[in-house]
C-alpha cells in the first residue's frame, strides 16, 4: 500500500487510477493501527482499486482539503472525485461493503 507524501503525489494517484481508496491516518492513532492489517488484506482482493495512505500529520493540506476531522477516515474516489467517506475502524466485512460504491 502506497504512502502519499505530498499533494502532487496524491493528485497523480487520482489521475492515473479510476478507483482509489484513501486512508487518512496518523502513526499515533490506535484505531488506525487496528485498521491497517484489514486494509492490507482487503487490498489484495481488489486489484482494480488503488489503496493509498495519507499521514495527516505529514500532509496536513490534504487532510484540510477533505475536511478530515477524525481518524482513521477512509474516502473512496471514482475518476478523481470523492464518492463516499467514513470514519473509524471497520472490520473486513464492513470495509468490503463500503467498497461496493466503487463497483
Amino acid at each position: 500500500m502506497k504512502i502519499i507524501s505530498n499533494v502532487k503525489e496524491f493528485e497523480d494517484v487520482l489521475a492515473n487510477n479510476g478507483k482509489v481508496l484513501v486512508d487518512f491516518y496518523a502513526d499515533w492513532c490506535g484505531p488506525c493501527k487496528m485498521l491497517a492489517p484489514v486494509l492490507e488484506d482487503v487490498s489484495k482482493e481488489h486489484a482494480d482499486i488503488a489503496f493509498v495512505k495519507v499521514n495527516v500529520d505529514q500532509v496536513q493540506e490534504l487532510a484540510a482539503k477533505f475536511n478530515v476531522m477524525s481518524i482513521p477516515t477512509l474516502i473512496a474516489f471514482a475518476n478523481g472525485k470523492a464518492v463516499k467517506q467514513t470514519m473509524g475502524f471497520m472490520p473486513k466485512v464492513e470495509l468490503n461493503k463500503f467498497l461496493e460504491v466503487l463497483k
